[in-house]
């Protein structure tokens, strides 16, 4: 039989796991569960927001098909996914540009480019430069590389 203050120490050790999950810094067991509520409802958002860029993405096929970029702004740095339903060769070294140019530091990266691009990059803003970099110029400057080299496939 398990007794009182056992089931006190599981709980205990239950809300300490979800505390740190969703990086709570809250101290008593309603706090805690509020915080892993605000989070669930915050993934849940970023869901919805993957899920609408996807039928965006989707719905535009009429027209020439450009990636799908999301940028998204983690503790130490960001995630930058880039995807496209067809092959893009040449992207990858015009979003690595525009990586360089921002002084973003590629940290670790997953690129597909067989029958579609997919680019998963987390980067981190390089140390030496001051200025912090914001997850919507990071967005924009991979949408500028995305659409230039869209227009220099145009064109050739």
């Amino acid at each position: 039989m398990v007794s009182r203050e056992q089931k006190r120490a599981v709980l205990h050790e239950k809300l300490q796991l979800l505390r740190s999950v969703t990086n709570s810094h809250a101290l008593n067991k309603t706090s805690i569960i509020v915080d892993a509520s605000k989070y669930i409802k915050e993934l849940k958002q970023k869901v919805e927001r993957l899920n609408q860029d996807i039928a965006i993405a989707e719905t535009s096929s009429q027209q020439p098909q450009l990636p799908v970029v999301t940028v998204e702004t983690l503790e130490k740095g960001f995630l930058i996914n880039v995807f496209s339903d067809k092959s893009c060769p040449g992207l990858l070294v015009s979003i690595l540009e525009a990586f360089e140019d921002l002084g973003l530091n590629v940290l670790e990266a997953r690129v597909s480019c067989t029958d579609s691009f997919r680019l998963q990059a987390f980067g981190g803003e390089n140390e030496e430069e001051g200025d912090m970099i914001d997850s919507q110029v990071i967005k924009q400057a991979v949408v500028q590389a995305v659409q230039n080299w869209s227009e220099s496939n145009n064109d050739g």
